[in-house]
């Protein structure tokens, strides 16, 4: 069963923003491992990135608005595109306030969320390269679950910690709103897998 046809943009439109995201995750996961310094460097990229996948989901919605018959539910698209955006831009917003906050030495648990935010992103490219070879594409969105999982637990430890042992509040504060939009950045991927998962279930 093919989803989304070959000769539908749709298709490619999804692919090209999992790859997009993917590279943007790589760039953040990279940049908070060497350090501040390096994530500067990154932080115009991603954000150039971010900018990019904005464009693609433009042309999702406009394609939308001018096809009368879509290979899946028009909200289905539109829940994908949405959801897929919203990835992109939690990661924007991540490296831009690790920066801006001159986070610096980066914790343990900030190098391990975007190492998670980076697994989901490949797990999310790798689903909709399964989806085109009519793969099984609910074993990445089982994957991507589980990731987040992980990602709450790492989240839950790191903000415990944090109020534990943190002696400056405007330090404390800063790390806290850098954590949760971390953890936020691996939900928003688990939102893209359960919409995924949907319009497998909804098609098969």
């Amino acid at each position: 069963m093919r989803l989304l046809p070959r000769q539908e943009k749709f298709f490619a439109f999804f692919l090209s923003q999992a790859r997009i995201i993917t590279e943007a995750s790589l760039l953040l996961s990279e940049g908070v491992r060497a350090g501040d310094g390096k994530l500067s460097e990154s932080v115009p990229k991603i954000k150039q990135l971010e900018q990019q996948g904005d464009e693609i989901i433009h042309e999702v919605f406009t394609k939308l608005n001018q096809t009368f018959i879509t290979p899946i539910d028009p909200e289905d698209i539109h829940g994908l595109a949405s959801y897929m955006d919203d990835v992109l831009d939690c990661i924007e917003d991540a490296a831009h306030r690790i920066t801006a906050y001159r986070v610096d030495p980066i914790p343990t648990a900030v190098v391990e969320l975007c190492d998670i935010i980076q697994a989901c992103a490949k797990t999310l490219s790798r689903a909709f390269e399964s989806l085109e070879k009519n793969g099984r594409v609910i074993d990445h969105c089982i994957e991507i679950n589980r990731l987040e999982e992980t990602a709450d637990q790492v989240y839950r430890r790191a903000v415990s910690d944090l109020f534990l042992n943190e002696q400056n509040p405007i330090h404390l504060m800063k790390l806290k709103e850098v954590y949760d939009i971390l953890e936020d950045t691996a939900d928003r991927c688990e939102d893209v897998a359960d919409a995924l998962q949907n319009v497998v279930v909804k098609n098969s």
